[in-house]
């Protein structure tokens, strides 16, 4: 801030009284700047510390990856008494830009939502290296990153067993979102632990949205999986999934959610969800910094760590049966103990099927 000497006593006041009123809490913007980001360096004694989130496209109220980090956020807040400040990405080229803002506005921390990131990070990371970041997913080798890396095929293998023991039709389906290699593990996990409940199953080729909003789009692949017979539908693609899940209600049939706990979208058409505890880390991140014990670096979350799993069937517990979910119990100790080797490539599937 500049300060203009020949404005006086009075205007200097006005001006501190605006930055008051600009540092309140939990602020939201859809703009490239965040409302009520304030300026100032690193926390000292005596401080909050302030911590920034850029969620990814998908954005607030999608009910998977970005609302499961907001909840982690909040919680911080509401435990450790931190400072927030959110900011919204509608369009992928203002990544930096929203990191900038955030980095350059004092936050001790700031967040990065989603692989999409990972390009912005790298450069953001290299021009605030008094600023800690973390990114969600993504790959950023910095001495001031953490990565929060899930392994996403473990708990995806736990919904495919159910998927494989709860079909009547034997024939199971995947809607994910971007073809990549994170959405990957989703579905050759969740193929893998189809398979291994039961062999003789057909899993129908996956359909992707190529996009994580559009919701109709995910519908309508879910509606061809369904129409060829699958009485199933697994979806990875945030907020575009939801319309997954509106599918197999219309229809009658059942759909996995993701990420978050998608149980009570339709309950009685959500079979389970494979839940991927971003908010912990989220908050676990938070915490280290808050403690000193912040480091840059991979933290991997897993079945193990509890990172990843399953929702807790509280509107299907009579359509799976008692019986498989303690299969599934079994089948988690196993993955725990490393008996099971998840799969999460095609190479590392196609291996892993071949041993069945």
């Amino acid at each position: 801030m500049i300060k203009h000497g020949w404005l006086g006593v009075a205007i200097g006041s006005l001006m501190a009284l605006a930055m008051v009123g600009c540092g309140s809490s939990g602020s939201s913007g859809n703009s490239n700047e965040p409302q009520g980001a304030t300026a100032g360096g690193p926390q000292t004694e005596g401080k909050k510390l302030k911590i920034g989130i850029v969620f990814d496209r998908g954005g607030l109220g999608d009910k998977s990856f970005n609302d499961s980090a907001w909840r982690g956020i909040q919680k911080a807040e509401q435990e450790l008494g931190v400072e927030i400040r959110k900011v919204e990405t509608k369009n992928e080229k203002d990544y930096e830009v929203n990191q900038s803002t955030l980095a350059d506005a004092g936050m001790d921390l700031v967040i990065a939502v989603g692989l999409n990131q990972e390009t912005a990070l790298r450069n953001v990371a290299a021009k605030f290296p008094n600023v800690k970041f973390a990114i969600v997913d993504g790959s950023v080798k910095a001495p001031n990153v953490r990565e929060l890396r899930f392994k996403e095929e473990e708990g995806s293998f736990l919904v495919g067993y159910l998927a494989g023991l709860t079909t009547k039709s034997k024939k199971l389906g995947f809607v994910g979102g971007m073809k990549l290699d994170l959405i990957l593990k989703f579905q050759y996990g969740y193929m893998a632990g189809a398979m291994y409940a039961d062999k003789t199953i057909t899993i129908l080729p996956a359909k992707f949205t190529d996009n994580w909003d559009d919701t109709q789009k995910a519908k309508a692949a879910a509606n061809v999986l369904f129409a060829d017979g699958a009485d199933i539908v697994y979806h990875a693609a945030g907020r575009a999934g939801l319309g997954v899940i509106t599918a197999a209600k219309e229809v009658g049939k059942l759909a996995i959610g993701v990420d978050s706990d998608q149980d009570d979208i339709a309950p009685g058409s959500v079979l389970t969800s494979m839940i991927k505890k971003v908010d912990a880390a989220v908050f676990a991140t938070i915490k280290d910094l808050k403690d000193g014990k912040y480091e840059a670096g991979e933290v991997r979350y897993d079945l193990k760590s509890d990172g990843v799993g399953t929702s807790e069937f509280k509107n299907t517990k009579a359509l799976i049966g008692e019986a498989n979910i303690a299969k599934m119990e079994e089948i988690k100790k196993k993955i725990i103990g490393g008996e099971i080797k998840v799969p999460a490539t095609e190479a590392e599937y196609n291996d892993f099927i071949s041993k069945l």
